[in-house]
């Protein structure tokens, strides 16, 4: 499946050999007021990293990211640094490429000075800390190896077989694999933290957590996928963007068929769209119900996608899913057109699409759980310095708290969070 998938899915940018690194890092003003910095939510220092690369000190450049940004090499595989470092970059400026500051964050990384120095120091034990996540992508990931630097006992509740939550499940494999997603998790295993497979609300519930630890972070992220709300969309064949990059992640069989119809315009749709042309649908469209310029998506995840063969249908939206021998078969369309910010339908304007598979990616429904914390619009309300909770025992962040951002968002918040109960633990 592995080998399968690096030949379905070669990395969307190739990695630096050592040669073209050492001239990309030198291209680096090493500016004193960073604004590549200032503009990662981690804040990692971008320039004393790259002047490590240029020194050929590997081992220090990959211990100053991990300092900022525990998941630094997940991150150098999947932030938007167009838009974030990169496009903060002063480089700009005189009308020239920015520095390239994701491919050099991720030499660092996978390099084997680089991956020696992966497991940060960890201080000794401090008696009664003890910390529960809920949850086991990176806010929780984040937050509990934050807290086993400083010497708390950390265990990650997660209720699936791998931790990692989206990075493991739910990222384009073009840009992070599985497998560099769990390598992260084990440098934090080796760090002290423990995982338990187990369903928080199920098999343990949170009157155990609150007996057994001084705090709870929550870092469940988001709920399901929204639903299209449409006759047929329960059959088989259609199937939601995040399920699908997850099935074709884990399920070395997974078929696609010749005609795949993605529904939706914000990146996870685009990944799918980008999956399924490598996956050997020979016709993939992606229907929009507003037009190109309001689709949410990156502009150069868009970009891309033309690149890959994906065909943009915009000011059009599902009304029905028509079944064929018991699954989908087509997508019945019909027309629509702006009226300011509200999507109008026109009468008479219907049409169908011929498919073997339909990929709703409408985006992730708010959190439904029952929490002992204020909500707001299904997001979990916090102390943005601390990320506390409106109950001083629980502590949140990533997607459950920001309504769905960015990976390095969520360490931000976990990395803010364990901070938050280290702080309260001295008080």
């Amino acid at each position: 499946m592995i080998a399968q998938n690096l030949q379905r899915f070669p990395d969307l940018h190739p990695a630096f050999d050592r040669q073209s690194a050492l001239a990309e890092a030198n291209r680096c003003l090493f500016c004193f007021d960073a604004p590549c910095t200032a503009a990662c939510p981690t804040h990692i220092d971008v320039p004393r990293f790259i002047k490590k690369i240029a020194t050929g000190n590997l081992a220090g450049s990959a211990r100053t990211i991990l300092d900022a940004n525990i998941l630094g090499l997940s991150c150098s595989r999947v932030c938007p640094v167009d838009v974030l470092c990169e496009g903060s970059c002063v480089m700009h400026r005189y009308n020239k490429q920015p520095i390239e500051i994701g491919r050099l964050q991720r030499f660092a990384m996978e390099s084997n000075a680089g991956l020696r120095a992966c497991v940060p120091e960890v201080q000794a034990r401090r008696p009664g800390l003890r910390v529960a996540c809920i949850g086991g992508g990176p806010a929780s990931l984040a937050c509990a190896a934050e807290l086993a630097r400083y010497g708390a006992s950390v265990t990650v509740f997660d209720n699936r077989p791998m931790p990692g939550g989206l990075n493991t499940y739910g990222v384009a494999e073009y840009k992070l694999r599985p497998t560099d997603a769990l390598r992260e998790v084990e440098m934090i295993r080796a760090m002290g933290v423990e995982f338990r497979q187990a369903e928080v609300g199920g098999s343990v519930s949170l009157a155990d957590l609150e007996k057994q630890f001084e705090f709870v972070f929550i870092g469940v992220g988001l709920g399901a996928m929204e639903k299209l709300g449409i006759p047929g969309e329960h059959l088989p064949g259609v199937i939601d963007a995040l399920r699908f990059i997850e099935r074709y992640k884990t399920q070395p069989d997974f078929q696609v068929g010749q005609t795949v119809i993605v529904i939706g315009g914000g990146n996870t749709a685009i990944d799918a769209a980008n999956a399924a042309v490598r996956l050997g649908a020979g016709n993939v469209h992606l229907f929009y119900r507003r037009t190109e310029k309001e689709m949410p998506a990156f502009t150069f995840e868009y970009d891309h996608s033309k690149v890959e063969g994906v065909r943009f249908h915009w000011l059009a939206a599902p009304v029905a899913i028509v079944e064929e021998n018991a699954r989908a078969a087509a997508v019945k369309f019909i027309q629509t057109r702006l009226a300011g910010r509200t999507v109008e339908r026109i009468p008479g304007s219907e049409y169908e699409v011929s498919c073997d598979m339909v990929v709703p990616a409408l985006g992730q429904s708010r959190l439904t759980a029952q929490l002992p914390v204020e909500a707001s619009n299904g997001m979990i309300v916090v102390d943005r310095p601390t990320g506390r909770t409106s109950n001083p025992k629980y502590y949140a962040g990533g997607d459950c708290v920001n309504g769905g951002r960015e990976v390095v968002d969520a360490v931000a918040d976990g990395k803010r969070a364990a901070l938050g109960m280290l702080g309260a633990h001295r008080g």
